[in-house]
C-alpha cells in the first residue's frame, strides 16, 4: 500500500500549537497519527506576485509527514480564496442563498488555482498513492488530475453541508461543478441529510451514474483529548480562570468568527436567560471564545461590529461591579488551555444556524470529568445532533428555546449530568478521527476496486 496523500486549501504550519478548536487541520492531523506516510499538499498561507510558470512546491517532511506548499498571487487569493470559495461557496452550503455573490471572474480564477494545484502535485505523486482530497476549495481538483492522465484512486470529503437542488443550483457554474465532482472514485459527506442533497444534485444536473457517496462523519481523538483537558485543568491558566469565577458556573462557547455559528442568536439567548431567570444574576460567567477569521471580507467585518454591540449591550445592561455576564476573546487561544476550560465549564453552548460537523461539541464531552460533567446545549442543525442526542438539543433560532436550555443545564442533577454524559461519550468514543479515516479509506479502495473491475 502506498503514500496516502491529502490535499486541502491550507497545509497547517507543523510548528504552530494553537491550531483551531475543532478544525479541519486538527481532525486530520488526530486521523493520520497512525498512517505510516503522507504527504500534505496545499496553499502554504502566503502570497507572492506571479512570475514565469508555476510557484515550485516547498517540501519539509517532520516525522512521518512530508508537506508540499505552494503560494497563491494576491490575484488568486483574491478570487479564488476570499471571492468564489469564501463568498459564494460557503454561504450557499450553509444556506444562505442571500450572502452569496456571483461573479464569473471569480469562478475563473477558482478553476485556474485547482489546475495549478493538479499541474504542482502531480510530479510529486508515486505508483501506488492514494489521494484524499478535502474540503469546498478543491471541488474541481480531482477532475484536473484526471485531464492530466493521474489514475490513482482519489477520494473527496466534505467538511461543511451541501444544500438541496433547490438551493444548489443558484450557482450559475453548479452543473459544472457537479460534472467535475464525478471524476473522484468516493465523495464522502458528514451526515446522511448532506448524502442525500449530493444524490439529488448529481441525479437533478442529469448524471445517471454519479459518483459513490456515503455519509462518513468525523471525530477527535477523545482519549487524547480527555487526557489533554485533565492535565490541563491543574495549570496556571484554568486556575486563574477558575478564581475568577468565585464557585459560580460556567457557560462556554468556540467558535470561528463566522455567520454560520449563530453568535448572535447565542447571545441573544444568554441575555433571555438573565432574563427570565433572574436568579442566575451574578451566579453565572459566559466565556465566548470566538477569533476572528476572514477579516478582509466584509461580511465578517460586519459580523464582528454586529457582535461587539450587541455583548456591549448585554454587559451594559446586567453587569454589576463586581460580575461581567459575557467575557469575549477574540484572539485564538492554545488547544490544550481550551480543553481545560472545557472541562472547566458547567455548560458547553454549541449553536450553530448549520454546520458540517462541529467537532467543539466533541471536544467538550471528551474534555468533561465522568464523575462531575458539564452539560452539553447544542444546535438541532449542527451535523452533531444526530449523534449526539443526550445533548439538550436547542433551534438556534429560538432565544427561549435556548434560555429554557441553559437554565436546565446550569439545574441539572447531578445524575442527570452523568448519565447524559455517559451517552456522549459512548458516541464520541465510537466515531473518532481514526475511525472516520480508515472507513473512509476502506470505502475508497473498495469503490476503485469495483469501478475497475
Amino acid at each position: 500500500m502506498g503514500r496516502l496523500v491529502i490535499v486541502s486549501n491550507r497545509v497547517p504550519d507543523p510548528r504552530e500549537r494553537n491550531q483551531p478548536a475543532g478544525g479541519l487541520a486538527v481532525g486530520l492531523a488526530d486521523a493520520l497519527r497512525d498512517e505510516p506516510s503522507t504527504l500534505w499538499f496545499g496553499w502554504s498561507g502566503h502570497k507572492s506576485e506571479a512570475g514565469e510558470g508555476d510557484p515550485e512546491p516547498q517540501l519539509e517532511t517532520y516525522g512521518k509527514v512530508t508537506y508540499a506548499t505552494v503560494p497563491l498571487t494576491p490575484a488568486q487569493h483574491y478570487g479564488y480564496y476570499q471571492r468564489f470559495s469564501n463568498a459564494i461557496l460557503w454561504p450557499l452550503c450553509h444556506y444562505r442563498l442571500g450572502l452569496m455573490n456571483y461573479c464569473r471572474k471569480d469562478w475563473q480564477e477558482y478553476l485556474e488555482v485547482n489546475r495549478m494545484f493538479a499541474r504542482q502535485l502531480k510530479p510529486l505523486l508515486k505508483p501506488g498513492d492514494v489521494i484524499w482530497v478535502q474540503d469546498y476549495h478543491l471541488f474541481p481538483l480531482g477532475q484536473e488530475l484526471r485531464n492530466l492522465g493521474v489514475n490513482v484512486p482519489i477520494g473527496f470529503f466534505l467538511h461543511i453541508p451541501f444544500p438541496p437542488w433547490s438551493l444548489f443550483r443558484a450557482l450559475p457554474p453548479a452543473t459544472a461543478l457537479l460534472h467535475d465532482m464525478q471524476a473522484y472514485d468516493l465523495i464522502g459527506v458528514q451526515t446522511d441529510e448532506d448524502a442525500g442533497n449530493l444524490r439529488e444534485n448529481l441525479k437533478a444536473a442529469g448524471y445517471n451514474h454519479p459518483a459513490r457517496v456515503v455519509a462518513c462523519p468525523i471525530g477527535i481523538d477523545p482519549i487524547k483529548f480527555g487526557e489533554t483537558a485533565a492535565n490541563a485543568y491543574e495549570g496556571e491558566p484554568i486556575q486563574r480562570l477558575r478564581g475568577s469565577l468565585h464557585d459560580e458556573p460556567l457557560i462556554i462557547g468556540v467558535d470561528r468568527l463566522d455567520y454560520s455559528k449563530g453568535l448572535e442568536e447565542r447571545f441573544l439567548g444568554y441575555e433571555r436567560l438573565l432574563t427570565r431567570y433572574p436568579e442566575h444574576h451574578r451566579h453565572v460567567t459566559y466565556l465566548q471564545v470566538t477569533p476572528v477569521s476572514r477579516g478582509e471580507v466584509e461580511e465578517y467585518r460586519q459580523l464582528r461590529r454586529q457582535l461587539d454591540e450587541t455583548v456591549g449591550r448585554i454587559n451594559g445592561a446586567f453587569a454589576a461591579s463586581d460580575w461581567t455576564p459575557i467575557r469575549y476573546l477574540t484572539r485564538p487561544v492554545p488547544r490544550e488551555v481550551l480543553a481545560g476550560f472545557y472541562r472547566l465549564a458547567d455548560v458547553g453552548l454549541v449553536t450553530p444556524l448549520r454546520d458540517g460537523m462541529n467537532l467543539v461539541a466533541k471536544e467538550y464531552v471528551a474534555a468533561q470529568d465522568p464523575q462531575d460533567p458539564g452539560v452539553l446545549v447544542l444546535s438541532r442543525l449542527a451535523g452533531a445532533a444526530p449523534e449526539l442526542s443526550q445533548a439538550l438539543l436547542v433551534n438556534p433560532h429560538d432565544a427561549d428555546d435556548i434560555a429554557e436550555a441553559l437554565h436546565r443545564a446550569l439545574t441539572m442533577t447531578r445524575e442527570e449530568r452523568q448519565q447524559r454524559w455517559t451517552g456522549l461519550n459512548t458516541e464520541v468514543c465510537s466515531t473518532t478521527a481514526e475511525t472516520w479515516s480508515r472507513d473512509f479509506l476502506h470505502a475508497l479502495h473498495s469503490s476503485r476496486r469495483e469501478a475497475t473491475a
